[in-house]
């Protein structure tokens, strides 16, 4: 029998309102991902980044976002209509409240457009808008959680006390004794104490490679919704930015695995309502708070972990044993879930038979129960009972960079086959030093416990000589170098032209590597962070060229999933590093490269120097060196409205492409070509050249070419007035990118979709494409397409007749396009922003835009001179 859903007409605020949409939610038992799918198969839209904002903030959602979530909640009509009803009513009361400045209620906004994002129009350059953005970076709680009960209710209580300042907690205890699943779980529980948000960072703090607290306020600040862009460079900005935001919100941050005090303290919030929660394997006692040490389990609780991982059947058919089990192991978690995981992964394993294995090594789980030394003894034990292949591996694992790896990277540290290295892998699962860490779409990756990769480097160091260690980390960087490299033009996103094949390396078997990379995309996502471990490692060695190539064959990666902070930080390091080392080719692929992310990012003064810098290390160099540089040069100087120069420079870069055979390049360059000829008007010489790079994308599988000649003939056919042959194209774009994960991509080809459907009369659809593209744009912190956004919104507002938004819409585009230092699209908003003033009834303000219109095309063709 179905539960009937609440009903709404007893709430009398926006905020009760949204509480009674979550507990609709929470109800229907549905995760975000099955409520999207479900409203897709009714004919909705219903995005999970959409639901999860809306229902984490006190504004009205939209109608649109109302009726969606309450149908795949499982309302029907009436209930779905009962629902929109109290949403227009609450919004026709806070419209005629005599506050004025909440979010979405700009005086003149029709009832129904209250909460649209896309009239949202109190905006700064930090990053925050009308609408706060509320983070939810904690892990999913762990559905393996048992006892704790009054570790739980403390850290509760503790955390849920109001004071004069923010609340610190402090959980520890030894390594595997369960606090990051307290602090997880803590959090999860404490989420409405917090409804501002929940930061979360494991600080790695006893890894190889912890977490610096520059990179992580730089994470922090993007959740908090400032744009990549305006994240401030310096440690000190960061941090004040940091507790500005955090000063007037009730927000939780958890610390998971600090090292020390110094690791923390620019992490620590200083908002009064705030609370910090953070564990560790050491006691801080240099850090004040409030401390809950946590201890081993008690025999029953140990017994009740055991039965949750192997089921209440298996584990009373063999009590006796399940209570040995637990009792040798002395209540350490670490040491139960060890026995747990490896008869859960055996079915037909009698509990007995690892009762009588524990029960044999006795003296290595009692000493399990003093802490993680005598966890490294135990392992010791292990390690010495392991075939002398099975401990090569693990001290050569042992030296891998990151915290998990697939079983190619062992493979090349042993110099063997990629099936010889999933066998040694399965007798290290076989007796638990090596765990699954997840199963990707590439495949499984593997894990080493902390002080199981501690045992093995003491064995490595002892007795693996150094020679062998460095030539084993060699063959590391040159496989990664070539599967990258083998992607990447698998891919054939970029028009770079950046293969490292010129560079020895060390390589699997033809059949293991297409096995490792059936999915080039699913690799790239998998391996990312292992992928940079291996290039920062590899960076303090003497294989610079090599460990270049590897930064810049990242490329690819880096531009299709938008890590734009890991691009600029891997090759800026690699650059430097590079150019101390006199490697000239290695600088010219590196200083390219950064000149398409600065590029991307709208740092056009950076983007200039570093192609001009390429252009300048490859002379004497052969096309391949020069055409994308000089493409990239072209390219920059267009967004700037310096034509004569771009249209030089695009003509050079096609003719270096050509002789390079480099078609993705030749693409590029000729649809440069191409856009310049539409925003000076000759949209037949356009179409033509978009038209032609169409055809060469396709037939050389250049996919990225084909999306943006695909977003240009849309463009083309908008200029011409022939909006649905332009809604198609912009449609085929869009597929196209989401298909390869460009999700930059998809936004350019879906805004201005939005634009056309407005244009075309489908103003709600087209409005809700704006909007999603411009929270998009803010995320990636793109200024460009931010500011072509508010255009586009601003003309939808136009021609809906409302000059007030349309007003504020055009100025925020016109003062980005000032920022950025495009004069012929700053011209373009502030026609757009005079017409606004002409429906205002202002014909003097229309005639200043006017006049500032004329002026910027003038300024853009001197500077084009």
């Amino acid at each position: 029998m179905t539960t009937p859903l609440p009903r709404p007409d007893t709430v009398r605020t926006a905020a009760e309102f949204v509480a009674l949409l979550r507990t609709v939610k929470a109800r229907s038992g549905l995760s975000y991902r099955a409520l999207e799918r479900k409203a897709r198969r009714a004919g909705d839209q219903l995005p999970t980044s959409t639901v999860a904002g809306a229902l984490n903030r006190v504004s009205l959602p939209s109608e649109e976002i109302v009726a969606a979530l309450v149908r795949a909640c499982g309302g029907g009509p009436e209930t779905v209509e009962e629902w929109v009803r109290t949403r227009r009513a609450l919004a026709v009361r806070e419209q005629s409240a005599p506050a004025t400045d909440s979010p979405g209620s700009a005086p003149g906004s029709a009832p129904e457009q209250v909460s649209d994002p896309a009239d949202d129009d109190r905006q700064d350059r930090d990053g925050a808008t009308g609408r706060q953005l509320v983070p939810c970076l904690l892990p999913p709680d762990l559905s393996l959680f048992v006892g704790r009960e009054d570790e739980l209710a403390e850290a509760c209580r503790l955390l849920d006390q109001e004071g004069s300042g923010p609340t610190t907690l402090l959980v520890t205890g030894p390594a595997g004794v369960g606090k990051t699943a307290l602090a997880v779980r803590t959090g999860h529980l404490l989420a409405p104490r917090f409804p501002d948000g929940q930061l979360y960072v494991d600080l790695r703090g006893f890894g190889d490679d912890p977490a610096e607290p520059f990179t992580v306020l730089g994470a922090f600040l993007r959740a908090l919704g400032v744009p990549g862009g305006a994240v401030p460079t310096e440690l000190t900005s960061r941090v004040h930015l940091y507790r500005t935001l955090l000063a007037q919100r009730r927000m939780l941050v958890v610390l998971d695995n600090a090292a020390n005090a110094t690791q923390v303290s620019d992490l620590l919030p200083s908002g009064a309502r705030c609370a910090a929660l953070i564990t560790s394997r050491t006691t801080l006692a240099d850090l004040a708070g409030r401390r809950i040490p946590l201890d081993v389990l008690d025999s029953a609780t140990g017994l009740a972990l055991l039965r949750e991982m192997l089921g209440p059947d298996r584990t009373a058919a063999e009590h006796d044993s399940a209570r040995s089990i637990v009792e040798t192991c002395e209540g350490l978690p670490l040491a139960v879930w060890v026995a747990g995981a490896r008869l859960a992964a055996r079915p037909h394993w009698p509990l007995a038979r690892v009762a009588r294995a524990l029960a044999d090594e006795q003296r290595k789980l009692d000493e399990l129960a003093v802490g993680h030394i005598a966890v490294r003894a135990s392992l010791e034990l292990t390690y010495q009972g392991m075939a002398p292949t099975t401990q090569h591996a693990l001290r050569m694992l042992a030296l891998l960079p990151g915290p998990d790896f697939a079983p190619w990277a062992l493979a090349t540290l042993l110099d063997i086959g990629l099936s010889d290295a999933e066998g040694v892998l399965d007798d290290l699962v076989e007796v638990h030093l090596v765990e699954i860490a997840s199963a990707g779409a590439a495949g499984f990756r593997h894990r080493l416990h902390d002080l199981v990769r501690l045992l093995g480097r003491e064995r490595a160091e002892r007795e693996v000589s150094r020679q062998e260690r460095a030539a084993a980390l060699t063959r590391l960087l040159g496989a990664s170098l070539h599967l990258a490299d083998f992607a990447a033009e698998t891919l054939s996103v970029d028009f770079l032209g950046i293969s490292q094949t010129d560079l020895a390396c060390w390589r699997l078997s033809p059949t293991d590597a297409d096995q490792v990379l059936a999915d080039p995309l699913a690799w790239f996502n998998d391996e990312r962070r292992f992928l940079i471990d291996v290039v920062d490692q590899a960076l303090d060695s003497t294989d610079i060229a090599s460990a270049a190539g590897l930064a810049t064959a990242l490329t690819t990666l880096f531009q299709v999933g938008s890590h734009f902070d890991d691009w600029e930080r891997v090759q800026g390091r690699a650059l430097k590093t590079a150019l101390r080392a006199g490697d000239r080719r290695s600088a010219t692929k590196l200083h390219r490269c950064l000149g398409e992310l600065t590029t991307i990012v709208d740092r056009y003064p950076e983007a200039l120097e570093h192609f001009e810098q390429a252009l300048l290390l490859a002379e004497g160099e052969g096309p391949a060196y020069r055409a994308s540089a000089t493409a990239g040069l072209a390219y920059v100087h267009r967004l700037l409205g310096q034509y004569s120069s771009a249209v030089r420079h695009f003509e050079e870069a096609c003719e270096l492409a050509r002789s390079a055979g480099n078609a993705n390049c030749l693409v590029y360059a000729t649809n440069g070509i191409g856009v310049i000829d539409l925003e000076q008007g000759r949209v037949e010489a356009a179409m033509a050249r978009f038209t032609e790079c169409l055809r060469v994308s396709r037939e050389a599988g250049y996919r990225p070419g084909e999306a943006q000649a695909l977003r240009c003939l849309g463009q083309s056919h908008r200029e011409l007035g022939d909006h649905p042959a332009a809604a198609d194209c912009f449609r085929q774009a869009a597929s196209i990118s989401e298909d390869l994960g460009d999700r930059l991509g998809a936004t350019h080809a879906t805004c201005w979709l939005g634009d056309v459907l407005v244009r075309q009369g489908a103003a709600a659809e087209g409005r809700r494409l704006l909007a999603r593209s411009l929270w998009a744009y803010r995320e990636f912190g793109n200024l460009w397409g931010e500011a072509a956004t508010l255009y586009a919104l601003a003309e939808a507002q136009l021609q809906a007749g409302r000059p007030g938004p349309a007003r504020r819409r055009a100025e925020a585009a016109v003062r980005l396009w000032r920022q950025i230092g495009s004069r012929t699209w700053l011209a373009v908003g502030l026609d757009t922003l005079a017409k606004a003033h002409t429906l205002a009834g202002d014909p003097a303000a229309a005639a200043l835009a006017r006049d500032e219109a004329e002026a910027a095309r003038a300024a853009s063709r001197h500077a084009d001179r």
